[in-house]
């Protein structure tokens, strides 16, 4: 829209021909996203206290989170909005990849709404039935995989980390591939939504590398030179990644501890679902596993957790998702939060080494 606007004027004016860049627009889909954030979420959250929808405290976790009952939830829809506004703000309406990753945050954001909705507003505690959940979620992915399976020019190979002749190609396997992303990617970031700001600090570092990512995989030369999957269109995913970036740093703002507003299933389920469509499109499919490792160490400790306990009776944890093992390990919340932070930055540097090291 803005974009549209501003560059319409480039026929009088040759200043207007910046909004043409990725980049500029980039930057200005962050500052958007930003500082809508730190304006409406105020009244957000007063809107959610007035209305009593507050976080509903599991009896079975650690006696510290009893003082967070009640704090202001779903504040995931502050993130959604922000981010649809100042994507569509800046974006290439023309763009289909653009669309087709919205499209998995406003799906994923309608399972998770109904989810939060149930077990709040509701007061049925066990929320959408994980049956309904899951079959939701794989649709909206099958969606996805479909329509990028059947365009001509998007390629079925998949690109490794660190090796750069090794591109398998898996055909009509890609499908199943790409649900199993994005729906992994959702729950992945949901399970981690446990302490204040620590999901969304793994989301900034993510969407701020595969900002720059998506920008050399749709630039012919950078692609070319980096030895990675030229992907024509997908430069304009570092504007909506832009847009993640600067909606997620304005929600830290009120979600740092102690917070005021919890991001709820409305939040992390379409934030895991958009990052895992983004890491598809842009060939960098496995890379999602460095960028987000704490997603995964997350995941794993609760897989590990439940075979464990099914197939010995024991527990391999004091409790999973792992930042509640270190919680009852007496670690105090901010520690275990900003440390998984600074692991979740290292592995984002890490993973952003991969595209010279191969």
């Amino acid at each position: 829209m803005l974009y549209y606007i501003l560059y319409s004027f480039h026929d009088y004016h040759s200043f207007f021909n910046v909004f043409r860049y990725i980049t500029l627009r980039t930057i200005y889909a962050i500052l958007t996203a930003l500082i809508l954030s730190l304006v409406i979420g105020p009244y957000m959250i007063e809107f959610l206290r007035r209305y009593q929808i507050g976080q509903v405290v599991r009896e079975d976790g650690p006696r510290s989170h009893l003082s967070k009952s009640g704090t202001p939830t779903m504040g995931g829809l502050l993130i959604i909005m922000v981010i649809l506004f100042a994507t569509l703000s800046w974006m290439d309406l023309s763009n289909l990849y653009i669309w087709l990753v919205l499209f998995a945050l406003i799906g994923f954001g309608l399972i998770g709404f109904t989810d939060d909705y149930l077990k709040v507003v509701r007061k049925k505690s066990a929320g959408l039935s994980g049956r309904y959940k899951f079959t939701l979620q794989i649709i909206v992915a099958s969606v996805i995989a479909y329509v990028l399976y059947s365009l001509p020019a998007y390629s079925t190979r998949l690109t490794v980390p660190f090796l750069k002749n090794v591109n398998p190609d898996l055909g009509w396997f890609y499908i199943p591939l790409v649900i199993f992303i994005i729906v992994g990617a959702s729950n992945a970031v949901n399970l981690t939504d446990g302490l204040d700001g620590l999901a969304i600090g793994p989301v900034i570092v993510a969407t701020l590398i595969y900002t720059i990512v998506t920008y050399a995989a749709g630039h012919a030369k950078i692609a070319n030179y980096l030895l990675i999957p030229f992907v024509s269109g997908s430069g304009e995913l570092a504007i909506l990644c832009g847009a993640v970036f600067g909606a997620s740093l304005g929600f830290l703002w009120f979600n740092t501890y102690p917070a005021s507003v919890f991001m709820g299933d409305v939040g992390s389920l379409p934030l895991g679902a958009l990052l895992g469509s983004v890491a598809i499109i842009s060939k960098h499919e496995l890379l999602l596993v460095i960028v987000g490792g704490i997603f995964v160490l997350e995941t794993v400790s609760v897989i590990f957790q439940v075979a464990s306990f099914k197939l010995h009776g024991k527990r391999v944890f004091l409790m999973a998702p792992l930042h509640h093992h270190y919680e009852l390990k007496g670690w105090q919340e901010p520690k275990i939060i900003v440390r998984f932070w600074i692991i979740s930055i290292m592995l984002g540097l890490l993973a952003l080494s991969t595209l010279k090291l191969r």
